[in-house]
């Protein structure tokens, strides 16, 4: 597995700025606020049935507590905006100006959103893991990931997974990555890089899912497939382990009764210069279960 710093965004918590949207509860505000928090403050304020939802005092509430929800998630996509996790087009290509990094063609904001966490590494000289893997993944986009290890001190070992393909590397890609990674402003004069091709660990899914009766087997079983191509794609990056109990989790949709997973019949382990490429997802329908 990767040793890199780099922060995993996904696994920060929600900032405090991000209100919660609850109509319900802002209405309830609203109706205390009319009961007593303006008392002495607006004079003629009627009496009203906060029962009654045909009173006009109600309606009118009603309407004021939904735009105050609005102008609320207005307020939180405004905060977003601002942060790295959440931004998105135009909003992240600002905040990545503030790191000098500009988006590569056709590069989604996922990849992008990385290598903007990564990019204060690429400033070092010295010659850190995660800077050799920000300059990886900056010098291509057709780089998915990338991953840099020292097999012997003053050696430095940069494995490529295309997006390409399989994911194995081509020639002229390794050589743009090495010719990129061989700048006198990236690379420690003590250093002697190597860049290589993954290692591509070839792998087949086939399941047969159970399901209860009741619910539209081939709804459950479209469900089913979705979720195991979403691991599968989680799956794309150097060092990631093919797990059994990941694709049983995946295939467990809603409405299956149980899972049988013959393939694949055990984890597959990846060091840092493998990964796993999925050459099929075959699911099978068991029939109804109890």
């Amino acid at each position: 597995m990767s040793t890199s710093n780099a922060i995993d965004l996904s696994q920060l918590p929600a900032p405090n700025v991000i209100a919660a949207l609850d109509y319900e509860t802002i209405l309830a505000e609203m109706v205390d606020l009319m009961q007593t928090g303006v008392a002495g403050v607006f004079e003629g304020i009627p009496d009203f049935d906060v029962t009654n939802e045909a009173d006009p005092a109600v309606k009118v509430l009603q309407v004021a507590a939904w735009c105050r929800m609005l102008d609320r998630a207005k307020a939180n996509d405004d905060a977003k905006a601002c942060l790295v996790a959440y931004a998105t087009g135009a909003d992240l290509d600002n905040l990545a100006a503030l790191f000098q990094v500009e988006r590569l063609v056709g590069e989604t904001d996922a990849a992008f959103r990385r290598r903007i966490v990564l990019a204060p590494d690429g400033y070092s000289v010295a010659g850190p893991e995660s800077a050799y893997i920000f300059h990886a993944l900056s010098a291509h986009p057709d780089v998915l990931d990338a991953t840099a290890t020292s097999p012997a001190p003053g050696q430095v070992l940069v494995t490529i997974l295309s997006r390409v393909g399989n994911g194995t590397a081509s020639e002229q890609l390794l050589e743009i990555i090495s010719a990129a990674l061989s700048s006198a402003t990236v690379r420690p004069l003590t250093d002697q890089v190597t860049v290589q091709s993954a290692t591509i660990v070839n792998y087949a899914v086939t399941a047969t899912v159970y399901t209860y009766d009741g619910p539209d087997s081939s709804v459950v079983l479209a469900n089913a497939a979705s979720r195991a191509e979403a691991y599968r794609q989680s799956l794309r990056r150097l060092g990631r382990d093919v797990t059994r109990a990941g694709f049983y989790q995946a295939l467990f949709a809603d409405g299956a009764q149980n899972v049988l997973l013959p393939s694949p019949a055990a984890d597959i382990v990846m060091d840092d210069t493998q990964a796993g490429h999925c050459t099929a997802i075959t699911i099978t329908h068991g029939g109804v279960a109890e």
